[in-house]
C-alpha cells in the first residue's frame, strides 16, 4: 500500500498501461522514489476501459507483451490475439512478479498538474483533494485515452442507453434481443458488430467510411507449445526492436512494380493466410508509398472481400471497386467474419455519406431517408488521438500556459516526449513518437528505456532541471511532418493526421519508424542529450547540449 504521508517523490508517472508499468520498473530498479497514478481501478490502460463485447488486440503474442525475463518466463497465453480480460490478468501477473503495486495508487484520477517556478517542481491535485509533488513528471496516458463522441443532435433526450466503446460499463450489457445502432465501423466497431449480430433482435451499422479489414486467423495457443518456443523469445524481443513496427518483421526491400503479376499476387496470397497485420507491415517496400503499388494492394484485398459477399450492392458499399483511401493509410483493422454477417436477417448498414444522421430521437436514430428505432446506441468513434488525455489532465507548465494552449496551433513535442515551456517533463506513447505505428509494448520499452537512462544521467551529473529547446522542438515537428510527405498517409482523412476531430490542425502525428526513432534517440543520448537545456538549480549553470 501506498504511504499517504509521502508527497514528495522523484518522479510520478500517470498511467498505468504498457507505457506506465514499465516505466515504473525501471525507475524503481534505478533506485528512484516513484509513484504511479492511474484512474482506473486496475492496471493494463487501454485494456482497462476497452472492455466491449469482442474487444482484443490486433498485435500477436508474444510480439506485444514485455520482454523482462521473469514476465514472460512465468506467464503463458490462450490464444494468439489475446482478449481483454485475459490482458487485465497479464497486467495484474506483471505487477505482482514485479513487486509493483506498493508503487501504485489506482482509482485515482489527476485533476491538475501545474509547474512551481520557484520551487522546480511539479505539483499534483489528486481527485481526492491530496496534493502530491515530484521532480520529474511522465505521462503516460497512451494516444487513445480520450473518446471522441460525435455532436448529434438529441442525443439528451434518447430513452435508451448509449455508451462509447472506450466507456464501456464495467459489469457489461447484454446484447441479446437488443435493437442496437452502431455508429463507427473501425477496428472497436468491426469487434462490437461481430458479438452484437449472434444475439441481438437488431443491428444496424452507420458506416462514414468502408474499413480495410484483414482476416485475424485467431488460433488457440498450448502452454506445452509456447514453453518450447519460448527458447527464441529473446531473440524476437531483439529483433522487434529493429523493425519499423516493433513486430518480427517488416517491409520487403523490394518494389510491387518490379515484379511481375503472378509474383506480386503470391505474397499478397502468402500474407493473407498468415492472417493478423502482416498484410499492412511485411508487404512491398512501397506499399505505403507509391500510388500504383497501393492499388494492386487494395485490388487484392477488395477481391477477397468481395468474394464473400453475394450482393453486389453491399459488395460495393463494403469493398468498393475504388479505394476509399489509400490502403493501410487508415490503421487496418482485424476481423473474424465480420463481412459475412451482413449477410443476416438482423443485420443492417447504413451509408452515412449518402444517408447521414439528422437527429437522435428518444427510440430512434433519423436519418435522410426515414427513422431507425433502437434502444442501445453504441458509439465506436475513435479517439483524439495524441493529444486529447494529456490536455485533458490540465497540464500548466512555468510560464502559466496549459499544455492545451500551447498545442492550439499544432502538435510539437521533441522526440515525441518533451515540450518546450514544460520543465522535467516527459510523455511517453504520445504525440510525434511511433506508437500508433508500433505494438504497445515495443515502443513502450524503446521510450521507457530512453528516459530512465536520461533521468538517471541527470542524477549522475548532478542535474536538476530539464527543457526541451524550442529549435530542437520544432526540428523534430518538421522532421516527422517531412516523413508523412513521403508517404501516402495525408491522403486519408485518419487520426494518424489528426483529420478525425473537428477543428485540430491536420499533421501526422507519429513518427512512421520505430527503429529509426530508436536510432535517432540513442543518437540524441550519446552526444549528451542534445537538444535538452539542463540545468543545476543550487550553482544555476545551464547548459544546452
Amino acid at each position: 500500500m501506498i504511504n499517504q504521508a509521502s508527497r514528495h517523490y522523484d518522479a510520478i508517472i500517470v498511467g498505468a498501461g504498457f507505457s506506465g508499468i514499465y516505466l515504473l520498473h525501471k525507475l524503481r530498479d534505478a533506485g528512484f522514489n516513484v509513484l504511479l497514478v492511474d484512474a482506473a481501478s486496475q492496471p493494463g490502460g487501454i485494456w482497462y476501459w476497452n472492455c466491449y463485447p469482442g474487444a482484443r488486440v490486433d498485435s500477436q503474442v508474444p510480439l506485444y507483451e514485455f520482454s523482462i525475463d521473469e514476465v514472460w518466463k512465468s506467464w503463458t497465453w490462450s490464444e494468439r490475439f489475446p482478449g481483454w480480460e485475459e490482458l487485465r490478468a497479464y497486467f495484474r501477473h506483471v505487477c505482482d512478479t514485479l513487486d509493483l503495486w506498493p508503487m501504485m495508487r489506482m482509482g485515482t484520477r489527476v485533476k491538475s498538474a501545474h509547474f512551481e517556478k520557484e520551487a522546480k517542481r511539479w505539483r499534483l491535485h489528486l481527485d481526492d483533494d491530496v496534493i502530491i509533488s515530484t521532480q520529474f513528471l511522465l505521462p503516460a496516458l497512451g494516444f487513445a485515452s480520450k473518446p471522441y463522441l460525435p455532436d448529434f443532435p438529441g442525443l439528451e433526450d434518447f430513452k435508451g442507453q448509449w455508451f462509447h466503446t472506450a466507456r464501456w460499463p464495467q459489469e457489461g450489457i447484454d446484447l441479446a434481443d437488443r435493437r442496437v445502432a452502431l455508429i463507427g465501423t473501425g477496428a472497436s466497431g468491426v469487434q462490437v458488430a461481430q458479438e452484437a449480430a449472434k444475439s441481438a433482435k437488431k443491428l444496424t451499422l452507420y458506416q462514414r467510411t468502408p474499413i480495410l479489414a484483414l482476416p485475424m486467423r485467431q488460433e488457440k495457443l498450448s502452454k506445452i507449445n509456447q514453453e518450447r518456443e519460448k527458447q527464441g523469445y529473446s531473440a524476437i524481443f531483439e529483433k522487434r526492436r529493429q523493425t519499423s513496427g516493433g513486430f518480427e518483421c517488416q517491409s520487403l526491400e523490394v518494389s510491387a512494380l518490379e515484379v511481375d503479376k503472378k509474383e506480386r499476387d503470391a505474397h499478397f496470397e502468402y500474407l493473407w493466410q498468415r492472417g493478423g497485420l502482416r498484410f499492412w507491415y511485411h508487404n512491398f517496400a512501397d506499399l505505403l508509398s507509391n500510388r500504383e503499388a497501393n492499388r494492386h494492394a487494395y485490388n487484392f484485398w477488395r477481391d477477397k472481400v468481395r468474394a464473400r459477399i453475394a450482393d453486389p450492392d453491399l459488395a460495393e458499399r463494403l469493398a468498393p471497386a475504388d479505394p476509399p483511401h489509400p490502403f493501410g493509410t487508415k490503421r487496418p483493422s482485424l476481423e473474424q467474419g465480420y463481412y459475412e454477417i451482413f449477410a443476416q436477417d438482423n443485420v443492417a448498414l447504413i451509408d452515412l455519406r449518402s444517408t447521414p444522421i439528422l437527429r437522435v430521437k428518444p427510440h430512434a436514430i433519423e436519418t435522410v431517408d426515414g427513422e431507425m428505432e433502437c434502444d442501445l446506441i453504441v458509439f465506436a468513434t475513435g479517439f483524439d488521438a495524441g493529444r486529447g488525455g494529456l490536455s485533458d489532465m490540465n497540464i500548466t507548465g512555468a510560464n502559466g500556459l496549459s499544455l492545451s494552449q500551447a498545442w492550439k496551433d499544432g502538435l510539437r513535442a521533441y522526440l515525441g516526449m518533451a515540450v518546450s515551456g514544460f520543465p522535467n517533463m516527459l510523455f511517453s506513447y504520445g504525440p510525434l513518437s511511433p506508437s500508433g505505428f508500433s505494438n504497445g509494448p515495443s515502443s513502450a520499452e524503446v521510450q521507457g528505456d530512453w528516459i530512465c537512462d536520461f533521468l538517471v544521467w541527470m542524477r549522475n551529473n548532478e542535474q536538476d532541471l530539464f527543457e526541451a529547446d524550442p529549435a530542437a522542438e520544432a526540428g523534430w515537428t518538421e522532421i516527422v511532418a517531412q516523413a508523412g510527405e513521403m508517404t501516402l498517409f495525408p491522403e486519408a482523412d485518419s487520426w494518424y493526421m489528426s483529420a478525425n476531430i473537428p477543428d485540430n490542425k491536420r499533421q501526422l502525428i507519429n513518427f512512421p519508424s520505430l527503429s529509426i526513432y530508436a536510432a535517432l534517440c540513442d543518437d540524441v543520448a550519446e552526444k549528451g542529450y542534445h537538444g535538452l537545456a539542463v540545468e543545476n538549480i543550487s550553482t544555476k549553470e545551464t547548459t544546452t547540449e
